[in-house]
């Protein structure tokens, strides 16, 4: 078994997704407290979900990015959307490190944005992205992705990168789904809510907010999260610090965030939040999640409680570590066109990366995440928690 200062001996008895043994009650008092003391419980940023009947999403689109310094089209096997057959995304590069991703026909509003970090095949291998910004244009969505190496210096690397888009509808029992788009400045300025209740966000000290998405699944938890920094200003980097469930169900997630070395960064972020869907909101047929909560343990294991570790196919998922790398596998869910997005959890000012471009192969093989890695602010390898999330187009 793993241990880490906050989080001793993880098993289904105390590993409720928050590790709630203290930090959850401890974590909401302590923002509760800031938030108090520097006159923010007034000033609460809170929205609620929308109420027009639709189907989840409205829109989405994902692409993996490979060649980001040069414009084109993005790999057809790694790229699918809500777009009408035969239109394509395209991606024209800018200044170094900075790359619009065009996702054409899913010009809205209310959207939120994911992005993922590949290691260049000729290095630095220690890079992340981060969203800038994202608008309409025309009919399409344009996506400003930036790319940062250690120190906070701009490099053209290889990402992933999803945007969807979604309005109340009814969802089935056992799923649900929801975001958030927060900007200091504005506050929540995008959110969906499956259950129809609403997402609030409470800032504390500089760099943290906790989360709150009510009514949002079970008390005992499940399901994963993904984050992303938004930021045009300079490089930003975002993790989930602390995550649990209410007694009436819903989620409780501490978001925090940092500049491009170790200091508490107030930016945008989004957050997303999947219990039996696919993070961009829908149900394909073939798409899975996991949680790293062993990331010291050799393995292969299995990531327990099995809420957080989902397999569309029944499957089950296996996370093996070492020196750093953690090889993720994906049974029987090895269908194009496809995505892998990840998030490090309580890595600090760290951040988590793919090594490569994920296998996808038919039947048992299913998809292979050879490897996630997580950095502490340095650039050094470190054997962090993530969560890992992975979703097919249909």
């Amino acid at each position: 078994m793993s241990t880490s200062p906050s989080l001793t001996n993880p098993s289904p008895t105390n590993l409720s997704l928050t590790h709630r043994v203290r930090s959850r009650r401890g974590l909401i008092r302590r923002l509760a407290a800031a938030a108090s003391a520097l006159g923010l419980a007034a000033g609460l940023a809170t929205a609620t979900a929308g109420i027009a009947q639709a189907n989840v999403p409205n829109k989405w689109g994902f692409a993996l990015v490979s060649k980001p310094a040069v414009a084109g089209v993005p790999d057809l096997s790694h790229q699918a959307g809500s777009w009408p057959s035969p239109l394509h995304v395209h991606t024209t590069p800018g200044i170094t490190g900075r790359v619009l991703v065009l996702f054409p026909r899913l010009a809205s509003k209310n959207g939120v944005v994911h992005v993922t970090a590949i290691s260049p095949p000729a290095g630095p291998a220690a890079v992340w992205c981060q969203a800038q910004k994202w608008a309409p244009s025309g009919l399409n969505e344009i996506v400003a992705v930036r790319c940062y190496k250690v120190g906070g210096v701009p490099i053209f690397a290889p990402f992933t990168v999803l945007y969807t888009t979604s309005s109340k509808a009814p969802f089935p029992a056992g799923s649900a789904y929801g975001y958030v788009h927060f900007q200091p400045a504005a506050g929540v300025v995008g959110t969906f809510n499956s259950a129809g209740d609403t997402n609030t966000v409470t800032p504390g000290t500089t760099g943290e907010w906790l989360v709150r998405l009510n009514g949002l699944g079970p008390s005992t938890g499940g399901g994963n999260i993904q984050v992303t920094a938004v930021d045009q200003a300079g490089p930003a980097k975002c993790e989930i610090g602390g995550w649990g469930s209410g007694t009436a169900g819903g989620q409780r997630i501490l978001v925090r965030c940092f500049n491009g070395g170790t200091t508490p960064l107030k930016t945008g972020w989004t957050l997303s939040y999947q219990l039996g869907r696919a993070i961009y909101g829908a149900r394909p047929k073939e798409f899975a999640y996991t949680f790293n909560v062993h990331p010291t343990t050799p393995g292969p294991y299995v990531p327990v409680p099995a809420p957080i570790n989902w397999n569309s196919q029944a499957a089950v998922n296996t996370v093996q570590n070492g020196g750093g790398f953690s090889l993720v596998h994906f049974p029987r869910v090895g269908l194009f066109a496809n995505t892998v997005l990840v998030t490090p959890f309580k890595i600090g000012a760290g951040f988590c990366n793919l090594l490569s471009v994920w296998a996808t192969a038919s039947g048992a093989a299913g998809v292979t995440v050879r490897d996630v890695v997580c950095y502490d602010a340095a650039g050094a390898r470190v054997k962090a928690f993530s969560l890992i999330t992975y979703a097919s187009s249909h």
